[in-house]
């Protein structure tokens, strides 16, 4: 490894990664509109190189939270792809059983406590898993991913307050796509600061470029390895951009919200074909090796489709399975 940054296999590793969760993403895409898939999709294309990045130095003990953008998150953390695309089809295979669509997803099994529809609902939860861990005096750390528009919830302020009285070991990362639904940043907040907010706390704060995965990957290796040294959590403004509409498979620019333009720039920005290309300069991959991997990720998301279409549907005799404490 060089002294800041991820090794040569490392590097392939976060290329992987990227792209598997794009091609998850463009899949669905695809599908959505046979209607099938019944739970509103709330898509992260563009934003790969947050999760990819982030996750990189997590292990199955560490507890992470996201938001309802979250199937990338979700991948990144090691969670099934079969039971998550079962789950967008409703299906009793899914890793909620069907009962929580895309935008409520777990893997307990390898540490990936949810999602969370709610905008800013899953930073309490990370704080209190933080505190679970300091209280069993595990090495285990929480992390939560959120978006820009959860920065306004009283609940950031409250959780990042706790988290830094207590010297919690919890990072905090910021998925910043400037949007909130269709309103920009701008219109929203005075100050286009929040990653400073951080030291208003008294933690660090560091704001990255969210389509350069290497420099999310050694901003969040920091953050992690002070959370489990016991330096207290920190936060991470990841600033990226969503290319899709807010919800849903399409181009939303008829909207009126942003232009073509703007897009048009965004995608420009592409975390994926900016290590590719780095990759490749530096004679670490060849286009050839991508083409296999490309092959290997479409027949494993065949495979995961096919899952999902003969799964079959939750039995209404278990309707209120899971719902009540001791079902």
């Amino acid at each position: 490894m060089t002294p800041n940054g991820p090794a040569s296999d490392e590097k392939r590793d976060l290329l992987y990664a990227m792209l598997r969760i794009r091609r998850l993403e463009e899949r669905i895409k695809e599908l959505y509109p046979q209607q099938r898939m019944r739970c509103p999709c709330h898509l992260t294309i563009g934003q790969e190189a947050i999760a990819a990045g982030v996750c990189a130095h997590l292990g199955k003990g560490d507890k992470v939270f996201g938001t309802y953008r979250g199937h990338g998150i979700y991948l990144a953390k090691g969670g099934g792809l079969n039971a998550l695309m079962a789950e967008l089809y409703g299906k009793d295979t899914g890793c909620t059983s069907g009962r929580g669509g895309s935008m409520q997803l777990i893997a307990p099994e390898v540490g990936f406590v949810c999602t969370s529809a709610i905008v800013g609902g899953t930073l309490p939860m990370a704080v209190g898993a933080a505190l679970s861990a300091r209280l069993h005096q595990a090495r285990e750390i929480a992390l939560v991913f959120f978006g820009d528009g959860a920065t306004e919830e009283g609940v950031f302020h409250e959780s990042m307050n706790f988290a830094a009285l207590k010297k919690l070991p919890v990072v905090f990362v910021c998925e910043n796509n400037f949007y909130s639904c269709y309103t920009h940043q701008r219109f929203r907040q005075p100050l286009d600061n929040i990653y400073k907010r951080a030291g208003v706390y008294g933690m660090p704060g560091d704001c990255v470029d969210g389509n350069n995965v290497v420099e999310v990957w050694q901003a969040a290796r920091e953050a992690v390895e002070r959370a489990r040294g016991g330096g207290g959590p920190s936060l991470l403004e990841c600033r990226t951009y969503r290319w899709l509409e807010h919800v849903g498979p399409h181009d939303d620019t008829h909207l009126g919200y942003r232009s073509e333009e703007e897009v048009r720039q965004g995608r420009e920005e592409c975390p994926i074909k900016r290590l590719q290309r780095e990759l490749q300069a530096e004679n670490l991959m060849t286009p050839e090796k991508v083409a296999r991997w490309e092959e290997g990720i479409g027949r494993e998301l065949d495979l995961a489709v096919a899952f999902a279409e003969q799964s079959p549907f939750p039995d209404a005799r278990d309707l209120a399975r899971g719902v009540y404490a001791g079902e």
